[in-house]
């Protein structure tokens, strides 16, 4: 049956070769434990139930193998189990052994054992978490002991369950980010494809009439020609849509790709220029930063001049993006907006303005007489979601 774990519904667990490779880890420290117990068996005072202990130390050892391997034991419950059944060995070393076995040798489960609840924990949950639970042990080893040993030189057992549980945490983390970037990449390519396939399909259709239409309308001239003005300008429109380059690669839910919306925005006299990657933005911020887009271009539309051409431009910054709107218009003269600001009419610049405050980001804008206007709005990005991946909670 596929390997499914805790997190990945109805999908592959991309932590399953490390799983495998713990339970080979398990089986070696077993052989180990059972060649502690035949040699140190006879030391003990109860040296019966030394046997039967381990007899449940190996039904335990088989049913977390198969678990972990077939996958329905990578979940939380069943890992705090394992972590409770380890220390519940540790501490049963008080009922098989003398005091002064105790004093100088190891628990009777073996560290190495042991160290098998530190390997799960790291795994299932990270690094926090996998060296939590190893310290967890290690305190419960101290409370056997009755005393923590600081002698790293004599006994490292902590520095190695903090080091396990560390390496083998942060590998868990790599594999579960590595494996969300590659379905991500394995949906934009399937994007691509399909996009590609709808736009040869529309080029052969829809555009084709379109131009025919066009075509014809001045041929026949007359009232035809509107109707191939308005058949010239969907064609052209179409163009530019199957041809964006702008896709959502799906980081999520809570994520778009800006670049798609800003995109649409583009006509005659409105050009768009974006970078050739996925531009990541929150949804509610990308909507609001499209918004303001809208509204800049809605003032070039009705103040810039009727021949004016809006350039927008997306720049991603990494921490920020940035979207700048230049026009070629008439400009606006100074004191112009200061004077509409004190009577109360500052319209669509205002709305610009405070959704770019209410993001945290910024609005700029530049503009003279006869050399246009420019807006420059940025907003700041956050965590990135095609960065997210499994964390340690």
């Amino acid at each position: 049956m596929p390997d499914r774990g805790a997190g990945q519904p109805g999908g592959l667990d991309p932590c399953t070769p490390l799983w495998r490779a713990a339970q080979v880890f398990r089986l070696l420290s077993y052989i180990y434990a059972a060649g502690f117990q035949v040699v140190s068996n006879a030391d003990f005072d109860r040296p019966v139930l030394g046997w039967l202990l381990f007899a449940g130390l190996s039904g335990w050892t088989l049913a977390c193998a198969v678990a972990y391997l077939q996958g329905f034991g990578r979940r939380p419950a069943w890992v705090v189990g394992e972590l409770a059944v380890v220390c519940a060995l540790i501490l049963s070393t008080e009922i098989v052994a003398s005091d002064q076995w105790i004093a100088t040798n190891q628990s009777w489960p073996t560290t190495l054992w042991a160290t098998n609840a530190t390997i799960s924990a790291a795994i299932l949950f990270g690094p926090v978490r996998g060296m939590l639970a190893g310290v967890t042990m290690m305190a419960v080893y101290a409370f056997l002991k009755g005393s923590v040993s600081l002698d790293l030189a004599r006994n490292a057992t902590m520095v190695i369950e903090l080091a396990v549980g560390l390496a083998v945490g942060m590998a868990a983390q790599t594999a579960r980010r590595a494996h969300t970037e590659l379905e991500q990449a394995a949906r934009l390519s399937a994007s691509v494809t399909e996009r590609e396939r709808l736009a040869r399909q529309v080029h052969d259709g829809v555009i084709q009439v379109l131009a025919l239409v066009a075509k014809r309308g001045r041929e026949i001239g007359g009232e035809a020609t509107e109707l191939a003005d308005l058949a010239s300008a969907q064609e052209r429109a179409l163009r530019r849509y199957v041809s964006a380059g702008g896709l959502d690669p799906d980081p999520g839910p809570e994520w778009v790709d800006i670049r798609t919306a800003l995109q649409r925005r583009a006509g005659d006299r409105v050009v768009v220029s974006v970078p050739g990657t996925p531009v990541l933005l929150d949804v509610a911020v990308a909507a609001e930063l499209d918004a303001a887009v809208g509204n800049a271009l809605d003032n070039v539309g009705a103040h810039a001049g009727a021949d004016a051409t809006a350039y927008v431009l997306v720049e991603d910054l990494g921490e920020e993006v940035t979207v700048s709107i230049r026009d070629d218009g008439v400009g606006i003269a100074p004191g112009r907006l200061a004077r509409a600001e004190a009577e109360g009419r500052m319209g669509i610049s205002k709305s610009i303005v405070g959704r770019m405050h209410a993001l945290s980001g910024r609005a700029h804008l530049t503009s003279d007489v006869g050399a246009g206007t420019e807006w420059e709005l940025t907003v700041p990005v956050g965590s990135r979601g095609r960065r997210s991946g499994r964390s340690d909670g």
